[in-house]
């Protein structure tokens, strides 16, 4: 049902801890609604926590041998913080989904053939990894659509320097909302620590555990509310659409007067696709659709991003839906996407 967010004070309260509860979250992916519709698609499948604990090899700096931060300790900490903070409410299984897998084979099996390999002679870890956790029992609904807090993560190798000496890993971690209408996230600028260093497994806990604490997640629904009260017309979203086409092909000098919008030409079609075929965030009879309606557009059409850019474009996403509705009101610079 839906209740108000936690109040700060009670986040500001709760200690910082390393302790991982492992057994508590090694439950298989359960069957439901999200697995048919997940939070990222692209080239991505999902994946349970036990197959990255159990079968998937720990990349190491080559020139030490340090081994890094696994995934499957990155979503530990990460749920052990949500489970502290947001201890009187249900936590789901995380989902996760993962690509850009990375094979390899033991020594035993140097002369064998690629099909002659037994599973005990496969390696196996991914390059790339994404993840998020409902609290199903903090929601919100905005325009008929109910939103529940959830909390998530990035983890991307190709942004290591996996070739050098240990140094600090880079994760990407947010919180915000998801609309359980269509698995879309919600992402604000104050939700996000897109590139977060640390040096260990108790700095990661920590750094996790002060970006859920910081949240205001009143501030974000207020934000996305507002997005109600604005509209475009038919004529203003064609102007939003052809721009966009255009922004990515503008001169370098040019584009630093204009605000930044991350998504791509095949997003940009969806976009303009979803607005008539889209069965939630469509236009209306008379062709206006409001900016929730477009927002939704732009973080469905964001689904399509690899795992290592889909953050930056979701918080980007939401971003520019605000410079829209303030260009509405003749306070913005996004106003060359209208004009």
């Amino acid at each position: 049902m839906d209740m108000q967010i936690i109040p700060k004070p009670v986040l500001e309260l709760l200690p910082v801890t390393p302790v991982i509860e492992l057994e508590s979250i090694l439950n298989p992916v359960i069957e439901s609604e999200y697995n048919h519709n997940p939070f990222i698609e692209a080239n991505t499948k999902t994946v349970d926590l036990s197959h990255l604990q159990r079968d998937c090899i720990i990349p190491v700096f080559s020139k030490d041998n340090e081994r890094t931060i696994s995934h499957h300790e990155f979503i530990e900490v990460t749920h052990n913080c949500a489970s502290i903070v947001f201890s009187h409410h249900s936590i789901d299984v995380p989902e996760i989904r993962i690509s850009h897998q990375i094979k390899g084979r033991t020594p035993s099996a140097i002369h064998k053939s690629a099909k002659e390999l037994l599973d005990h002679e496969k390696t196996t870890y991914y390059e790339r990894m994404a993840f998020i956790i409902r609290v199903p029992s903090i929601t919100e609904t905005i325009n008929g659509n109910k939103l529940a807090l959830t909390i998530g993560g990035v983890r991307a190798y190709n942004r290591e320097n996996l070739y050098s000496k240990k140094s600090v890993e880079k994760f990407q971690v947010f919180i915000g909302f998801q609309n359980l209408v269509c698995c879309n996230l919600c992402i604000s600028t104050d939700g996000i620590a897109s590139e977060m260093r640390v040096g260990s497994v108790q700095e990661l806990a920590s750094k996790v555990m002060e970006l859920i604490k910081n949240y205001d997640s009143e501030k974000h629904l207020f934000q996305m509310k507002q997005l109600t009260e604005y509209s475009l017309t038919e004529k203003q979203f064609a102007q939003l659409v052809g721009r966009a086409k255009l922004y990515g092909y503008l001169p370098k000098e040019q584009k630093l007067e204009i605000p930044n919008l991350l998504l791509n030409d095949g997003q940009i079609s969806t976009i303009a696709k979803d607005y008539y075929h889209d069965e939630r965030f469509c236009k209306n009879k008379d062709g206006t659709i409001n900016l929730w309606n477009v927002y939704n557009l732009f973080t469905s059409a964001n689904k399509s991003s690899y795992i290592d850019t889909f953050s930056d474009r979701n918080v980007n996403a939401f971003e520019f839906t605000n410079g829209l509705a303030q260009t509405l009101g003749d306070v913005s610079k996004h106003h060359w996407f209208l004009s």
